[in-house]
């Protein structure tokens, strides 16, 4: 049976409980936490979603980056993009200036890499956190991975997604009615 971390362990690893990086594969076409939010509401009603760059998740990144530490991603995406994934671009922008590392990896490379359909944190190399959603992209939450062979399959993935990603503002280039 799956056990998942609180959210308040979950919130630490954001902050002390890394020294050096925060990696994350998002592999979903969507999630039903951004398509919930006024944010979202704005930016598909065609209006200006006021990304804040300045939101609590922003400012942790910054506080991170200052202290020499690296958060980054890779969103894996789909051709075209659905409204999901078009909206974390066109507010992604928000995520990068506050110094974290977004990129996009198409979902048909994905395939060809023989990457898993996943969502997963990694910590500095040796902590894992699968996170969970049903079959209606809701969060039900993170599990601690402690299988250190799962962690090195974990490192594999991002070295391999890292590798054939692309960065947020050439992605968007390619896609320009997403931003």
């Amino acid at each position: 049976m799956t056990e998942f971390i609180t959210d308040e362990q979950f919130d630490h690893l954001f902050g002390d409980g890394f020294q050096h990086t925060a990696w994350r594969l998002e592999s979903r076409s969507a999630y039903a936490s951004d398509l919930a939010t006024p944010m979202y509401q704005r930016w598909s009603a065609g209006e200006d979603p006021q990304a804040d760059q300045y939101r609590p998740w922003c400012q942790n990144i910054r506080t991170q980056v200052a202290a020499g530490k690296r958060i980054e991603r890779v969103r894996v995406a789909d051709s075209p993009l659905t409204a999901g994934q078009a909206f974390l671009l066109a507010v992604g922008w928000a995520n990068v200036a506050a110094g974290e590392d977004i990129r996009h990896l198409d979902r048909a490379v994905a395939a060809e890499l023989r990457l898993p359909k996943r969502d997963f944190w990694l910590f500095d190399s040796r902590v894992l956190i699968e996170m969970h959603f049903d079959c209606a992209d809701e969060y039900l939450g993170a599990e601690l991975i402690d299988d250190q062979g799962a962690v090195l399959i974990a490192c594999q993935i991002r070295d391999a997604a890292w590798h054939h990603a692309v960065v947020r503002e050439e992605f968007a280039k390619r896609v320009p009615s997403a931003v």
